[in-house]
């Protein structure tokens, strides 16, 4: 364990570190406090790389999914790196530091991630480093986030997909108007949480910050899912994850010609579960238009208040219009289709 995550043990924390993930509460309570409360999560289920260096914003953008070279110093953006097909090795939120980037991903893909990424390095003058025992991620959500964030001495950005750094190195960036991430040096999170719950959060764990990552429709790429999407599947260009005009990169030709040639066939959707279904990313979703055949997969899933199951859920388009979704089999449990906050086109 770390000093990090000692700290969160002493304050209550249940912590799984095979499956890098907090608990503070049951699942239920958990869901339930983000509906009616503001929640300070430790991020442990993701880990961060640097990339310093005077080639890294070149570097970055000659792999990458979205514009690097243009990133402004305050600002933050999906990403991802795809394979040659098309699809999706990894989605990342990447913002500048000085000397260069960090990338916040699914720790369960990073040292992989991390080794391939490091392939492409060759000339360039760019270090990759895996940051995540220097770098402590924590989520804030809810009504009251920017409230407490600045009563902790956090500086606050004025936009969405914004970043901004208080004098005491606290790193904010803003997701949504009630979404944040905080960055900070591992050796400051214990007190930066601390004084978040001392403000009026209420210390929430992993599925809790999924949940609502699930609800504002923003999925994360996992190991059982790597390779398996295409962006746009993804919805990656909807939340801001593609650049179309940036030139090439691994997998260009594919997420191109998916976005100009023909309607995409597949979109995610968010679904709700009944109490009593488990489910775990990867797992196929069916509809009797396919039969036998899966018509898609789920992304990230999470419990909610009632003891049933929100997720995100790669699917066939024509599956989702007739509205008929089943989980795990043709005959598994029964899917509910819910809003998401944007709208698919």
């Amino acid at each position: 364990m770390t000093a990090w995550t000692e700290h969160l043990a002493r304050v209550g924390a249940t912590l799984d570190e095979t499956a890098r993930s907090v608990a503070f509460a049951t699942p239920a309570d958990e869901a339930r406090a983000t509906e009616t409360a503001t929640i300070a999560v430790p991020l442990l289920h993701l880990g961060t790389i640097r990339s310093q260096g005077p080639d890294s914003a070149a570097f970055l953008h000659n792999l990458v999914s979205n514009d690097v070279k243009h990133m402004e110093a305050d600002t933050a953006a999906w990403n991802s790196f795809n394979s040659p097909k098309g699809r999706m090795i990894a989605s990342f939120l990447v913002w500048t530091e000085e000397g260069g980037h960090a990338l916040a991903l699914s720790a369960d893909i990073l040292p992989a991630f991390l080794k391939k990424f490091s392939m492409y390095v060759l000339r360039s003058k760019v270090k990759l480093a895996d940051a995540s025992a220097e770098i402590a991620l924590i989520g804030l959500a809810g009504p009251q986030a920017v409230a407490i964030a600045q009563a902790t001495g956090a500086t606050l950005p004025a936009e969405d997909m914004r970043q901004a750094v208080s004098p005491a190195g606290v790193r904010c960036i803003r997701l949504g108007a009630q979404r944040l991430v905080l960055a900070v040096a591992s050796e400051a999170a214990p007190a930066l949480f601390d004084a978040l719950v001392a403000a009026g959060a209420v210390r929430a764990g992993t599925a809790a910050w999924q949940l609502g990552m699930i609800r504002a429709g923003l999925p994360l790429i996992t190991v059982p899912t790597q390779e398996e999407f295409v962006a746009q599947m993804l919805n990656y260009e909807l939340i801001g994850g593609v650049d179309f005009h940036k030139g090439c990169y691994p997998g260009q030709e594919i997420v191109a010609r998916t976005q100009y040639l023909g309607k995409l066939k597949k979109r995610t959707y968010r679904l709700a579960l009944p109490a009593g279904v488990s489910a775990a990313p990867g797992t196929d979703v069916y509809a009797p238009d396919f039969g036998e055949q899966s018509a898609g997969k789920l992304v990230n899933v999470a419990p909610t208040a009632d003891g049933g199951v929100e997720a995100l859920a790669v699917i066939q388009s024509s599956s989702a219009e007739a509205g008929e979704i089943r989980v795990g089999a043709p005959d598994g449990p029964r899917a509910n289709l819910l809003e998401l906050p944007y709208a698919l086109g």
